[in-house]
């Protein structure tokens, strides 16, 4: 049961939503919205005309009956799951203007309709639910317009929302682990949750035994350390498939990693190239990276079911795991600036000991913001797991992905919560992805 939502709250939501894809595509010219045709990113001219149409099919059309904007047209150029990737550069677009003017007509719509079918200045529960998710669909098609602008090293993005964080750019590194107990964990959202996904469904519980995991992610400076002692020149570290294909590629650092001198490094961070910021989480790492670092330092990657303990769970009165949990790592309070680095605000990582008002119970930090989290997880369904509206929002998925946790810089605060799960495959780097440890055994 998804809780109902006022029509002004929604409302708002939909136009910060938008908002935000506006300040993504500012300032790029015809040629930069178009882009080179390549696997990882989609013509920004499409996808955001494609952020329109998953408004107007789910609820207009799907709900209430609408026809689209465009007719006929509309589904062969804009369904993602109809529309082949490589095929979207080819296909006979609005031009930027049109496609706006079709963005706005159906927020327009959509405004309008929430209007007529509230009850007293609440959204019918059908209407909360689907209107989020749409607004949470194109947040996260914002994140992607932001890790698509890194990917081609288009100028960094400017947010009304963004702010000072060179404070929290100095605060170093937090080394350590923390003990947390085992027991029976109750792994996912409850029925009762104000908002969740179908992939959430339905909290089970899951019997965990003690482990003790790191007080923050692993930092840049702690990933050159596993470069610089031949962690990528070590077949041992790696399944030999991707050490095969390692050696053709002549791979030995992460992606966005530039040589500065012996044994120094540059990131590239959009169109510019910065100093590594040595105690920041490091970041755009695939899954088979984060796994060799791993083996390097006798360590492991986390499973998802111990990732969501550290973060929302807590002790009972004797010490040991308490059979309710936390909704965010600090509480059940909404993520803000001093808890978490979301919302694009920092416009990139801060260092690991920073905002310590976030912690969890069991004293991690930053599980929340930053830096997606690699899991030792492949992304599976919960017992009993049922689609939602959109179906290939998780099916399609699973079995061949990795599950990650716990937003990044990038995602929106308003979709974020402890037992959201994403999921990329294994070999994605281009993602806001790093991860933290466990010790063995």
């Amino acid at each position: 049961m998804t809780a109902r939502v006022s029509t002004t709250q929604l409302t708002a939501t939909l136009q910060d939503a938008r908002n935000r894809t506006l300040e993504l595509v500012n300032g790029l010219d015809d040629q930069q919205l178009m882009g080179p045709k390549i696997r990882t990113v989609n013509p920004l001219r499409w996808e955001i005309g494609h952020v329109a149409h998953f408004y107007e099919f789910f609820i207009l059309r799907q709900l209430y009956g609408f026809d689209s904007v465009l007719g006929a047209k509309a589904d062969k150029i804009y369904d993602s799951i109809a529309v082949a990737h490589d095929t979207r550069w080819d296909l006979p677009l609005l031009s930027m203007s049109a496609t706006l003017g079709y963005m706005q007509s159906v927020l327009d719509r959509l405004c309008e309709n929430l209007e007529h079918t509230s009850e007293d200045g609440l959204a019918t529960e059908q209407d909360s639910f689907i209107y989020q998710f749409g607004a949470f669909h194109e947040d996260m098609h914002t994140e992607a317009f932001i890790w698509g602008r890194q990917t081609l090293g288009y100028p960094t993005p400017e947010f009304a929302i963004s702010a000072d964080a060179s404070a929290e750019r100095n605060t170093g590194p937090l080394p350590g682990f923390v003990d947390v107990p085992g027991g029976i964990f109750q792994l996912g959202a409850s029925a009762d949750a104000p908002f969740l996904f179908d992939n959430e469904k339905f909290a089970h519980p899951v019997t965990v035994m003690p482990f003790r995991i790191a007080r923050a992610p692993v930092t840049n400076q702690q990933y050159a350390e596993f470069i610089a002692d031949g962690g990528y020149a070590t077949g041992r570290f790696w399944p030999d498939d991707v050490w095969a294909e390692m050696q053709g590629q002549d791979k030995n650092h992460p992606g966005y990693w530039l040589a500065d001198g012996a044994g120094n490094w540059t990131l590239k961070h959009f169109d510019k190239r910065i100093a590594l910021p040595p105690h920041a989480p490091v970041s755009h790492v695939t899954w088979h990276e984060a796994n060799a670092y791993c083996r390097w330092a006798g360590l492991r990657l986390p499973t998802e079911v111990e990732w969501e303990v550290a973060a929302l769970g807590k002790r009972d009165g004797l010490g040991q795991l308490a059979p309710a949990k936390r909704r965010y790592p600090w509480g059940d309070e909404a993520p803000d600036p001093t808890r978490a680095n979301l919302d694009g605000r920092a416009l990139g990582c801060i260092d690991v000991a920073s905002l310590a008002a976030g912690d969890s119970a069991f004293g991690c930090r930053q599980m929340l913001g930053n830096v997606w989290e690699w899991t030792a997880d492949r992304f599976n369904p919960f017992p009993g797991f049922s689609a939602d509206a959109y179906k290939e929002y998780s099916e399609m998925l699973f079995g061949s992905t990795r599950v990650l946790r716990g937003g990044a810089w990038t995602t929106r605060s308003r979709m974020m919560h402890g037992t959201y799960r994403n999921y990329f495959e294994p070999h994605r780097w281009d993602v806001f992805s790093g991860f933290r440890t466990c010790e063995l055994p």
